[in-house]
C-alpha cells in the first residue's frame, strides 16, 4: 500500500459518507456531504499526479483510481436523478458508458494488460465533476431561501441550465468511451 493508492481508497470512502450525507434532510449534512465530493475529487489528481511523481504507479492503482472515480461520479449522477434534475435516460447512458469501460479495462486486465486512464477521459473527469460542483451547490442554496433570493436560483432558466449542462456531459462521455475503444481495440495509444 503506498500513498497514491491509499488516496484511492480514501475517495471510495468519501463517495460512501457523500451518498449518506445528501440523502439527509439537514442542508448542513449536505454541505458536509459538498465537501467530502470536494475533497474526493481532489484526491483524484492527487493520487495520480503523486503515483507518476514519485514512480509510484502499481497496477491496482492503475485499475482501482478509475473504478474511485466512477462511482464517485454515478453517486453524484444517481442524487440527481433522485432529486429530479437529471433524466432516467442521461443517468443510463453515463451508467452504461462508465460500466463498459469499466468491464473492458477488466477483461483486459485478465489477459495481463493494464489500461490506464487516457486524456481524454481525465477531461471528462473534470467536466464531470466541474458540472457535479455546480449543481450540488444548486441544490443547497436551493434548500436556503435567503440565499437562494439572492443569487435567484428559483429562475426558471436554472432547470434548462442544468439540462444543458448535463447534456454535454452525457455526450463527452460517450465519445471519450467510444475513443477509448477505437484507441485500444486499434491497438493505438492516445
Amino acid at each position: 500500500m503506498n500513498l497514491p493508492n491509499a488516496l484511492t481508497l480514501l475517495r471510495i470512502l468519501l463517495t460512501i459518507v457523500f451518498l449518506i450525507l445528501m440523502n439527509q434532510n439537514f442542508v448542513y449534512l449536505k454541505v458536509i456531504g459538498l465537501l467530502c465530493f470536494f475533497i474526493a475529487s481532489i484526491t483524484d489528481f492527487l493520487d495520480g499526479y503523486i503515483a507518476r511523481r514519485y514512480n509510484l504507479i502499481t497496477s491496482f492503482g492503475k485499475i482501482m483510481d478509475p473504478i474511485a472515480d466512477k462511482f464517485l461520479t454515478l453517486s453524484a449522477f444517481f442524487i440527481f436523478f433522485i432529486e429530479g434534475l437529471m433524466p432516467l435516460w442521461m443517468l443510463i447512458i453515463i451508467f452504461v458508458r462508465e460500466l463498459g469501460i469499466t468491464l473492458f479495462r477488466l477483461v483486459a486486465a485478465r489477459k495481463g494488460l493494464v489500461l490506464a486512464a487516457e486524456k481524454l477521459g481525465k477531461y471528462k473527469t473534470v467536466l464531470q465533476a466541474v458540472v457535479i460542483h455546480i449543481i450540488i451547490i444548486y441544490v443547497l442554496f436551493k434548500q436556503m431561501p435567503s440565499m437562494c433570493n439572492k443569487i435567484a436560483c428559483n429562475a426558471s432558466y436554472w432547470p434548462q441550465l442544468i439540462f444543458w449542462m448535463l447534456l454535454i456531459v452525457v455526450i463527452w462521455t460517450v465519445f471519450s468511451g467510444i475513443k477509448v475503444l477505437i484507441n485500444k481495440l486499434g491497438g493505438k495509444d492516445v
